[in-house]
């Protein structure tokens, strides 16, 4: 996906003898354990319309904590959570129609992200 790719932009600077040297700079304080929190968001008609309210729900990794969770919003998506709650989502028992044969859907841990009012982030 586009939105948790690395990006990295050009900055140009000037050297001692005046010349314009192009420089790529990276996101420094993007390291891999930050980008890696944020599996995806999660696209659902709950998520949709809260979105209108400034809310973002995440798909995390289940060793996320609230903190880890704002560092990675901040580093990925430029805009700093006012209040970040984190669900536990409970695996469901499945049975295969056909065969009978019964399972598990693996749950998880999901995000919410509230931001001031106005910030948005783009999710395509």
């Amino acid at each position: 996906m586009a939105l948790f790719s690395k990006n990295t932009k050009k900055d140009s600077v000037k050297t001692d003898a005046g010349e314009a040297k192009a420089v790529v700079v990276s996101q420094a304080h993007v390291t891999p354990a930050v980008t890696g929190l944020l599996k995806s968001p999660r696209i659902t008609e709950k998520a949709t319309a809260s979105a209108l309210e400034s809310v973002f729900v995440f798909d995390v990794t289940p060793k996320a904590t609230k903190r880890d969770i704002i560092m990675a919003v901040r580093a990925l998506y430029k805009v700093t959570p006012r209040k970040v709650t984190v669900v536990a989502v409970p695996t469901k028992a499945v049975r295969n129609a056909r065969t009978g044969i019964g399972g598990k859907k693996g749950g998880g841990k999901k995000a919410y992200v509230y931001l001031k009012k106005g910030e948005t982030i783009s999710i395509h």
